[in-house]
């Protein structure tokens, strides 16, 4: 995509800019200084600045992004000791991701958290989990604010609870892309909402917007060890994050657009977990959406998740 509508004048009286310079290039200069001290930089730099001042990958010509690829596959290659791939692969027409959770099935061991971490090389230490697995009590019901994601019993499931993995909804209408003061994060054409490692400046006012606590702040450079590494990367998905930018599940996109299901659907044991194409009438989901009970979380907010609860019995 090649355009980008940060570089339009909006009209207002006195607003000036320099030419051949964006409205996102005046924004990130003006703050630079502010996402210096967010993420502990004392001076910033001039390669900081320049790091801050880079296109955003939507900009980038095939070329470009091809010498990125192999940039960052040497790179990792180096780092963790082992042949890495790093991918741009590119949505499909006439495919829009959605996912279903059988709550009636869950029985909340987790499985799918771990899986989750393993497979987008998620940091070990500090932990980051893009999954949280609430665990409820039956007589209330869902209740969000009543729920504990810190559950520890000696098995599961407990018969006077029910669970509920909460992960990125993946909004058809995403608040957190719209808060984004540098356009680093967007929906894609299969509805994958996705994040520009390079272009984030931590600022966290997607965390802020997201009314599910599905974005997560790298706070330390994260912590894996070179047999825990997943090799098989994309480079808007699971490739080892930096410090000091918000990650997120992507529904394993790495996965999903080489036709493989995410890594929580295939790991869960009891088959709770179902993804498929929203436009393909004979997919699964489809037929779940017109046979079951199918709700969606905060419905009020108007965000259309494309992340489908139901209860198969």
């Amino acid at each position: 995509m090649s355009g980008d509508s940060d570089d339009r004048h909006d009209g207002s009286a006195g607003e000036e800019k320099a030419p051949g310079i964006s409205r996102r290039q005046l924004l990130v200069g003006g703050t630079t200084a502010m996402a210096a001290v967010a993420i502990g930089v004392a001076g910033a730099s001039s390669g900081f600045i320049e790091d801050l001042l880079q296109r955003s990958f939507r900009e980038l010509s095939p070329e470009e992004v091809d010498e990125i690829l192999i940039r960052l596959e040497r790179d990792y290659s180096e780092r963790f000791g082992k042949s890495v791939t790093v991918a741009a692969t590119q949505a499909e027409p006439g495919v829009l991701f959605g996912y279903a959770l059988d709550l009636s099935r869950c029985i909340g061991c987790r499985r799918c958290v771990y899986a989750c971490v393993h497979e987008n090389n998620q940091s070990r230490d500090p932990q980051i989990h893009w999954i949280r697995v609430l665990q409820m009590e039956k007589e209330k019901g869902i209740e969000l604010t009543d729920s504990d994601p810190y559950y520890d019993p000696d098995k599961v499931p407990d018969e006077d609870h029910f669970y509920m993995p909460v992960a990125c909804q993946q909004c058809a209408n995403p608040p957190c892309t719209r808060v984004c003061p540098v356009s680093a994060t967007w929906q894609e054409p299969d509805g994958i909402v996705v994040i520009d490692y390079d272009t984030c400046l931590g600022c966290r006012c997607c965390m802020s917007a997201c009314p599910y606590g599905a974005r997560h702040f790298n706070w330390t450079s994260p912590k894996i060890a070179a047999d825990e590494v997943n090799p098989d990367m994309h480079v808007l998905g699971n490739r080892p994050r930096p410090k000091g930018v918000v990650e997120k599940c992507t529904f394993c996109i790495h996965r999903v657009r080489n036709g493989r299901y995410p890594a929580c659907v295939e790991i869960c044991p009891v088959g709770a977990r179902k993804f498929g194409n929203l436009l393909d009438e004979n997919s699964e989901i489809r037929y779940l959406m017109r046979e079951k009970r199918v709700f969606v979380l905060k419905e009020d907010l108007n965000t259309q998740p494309k992340f489908y609860y139901f209860y198969a019995t």
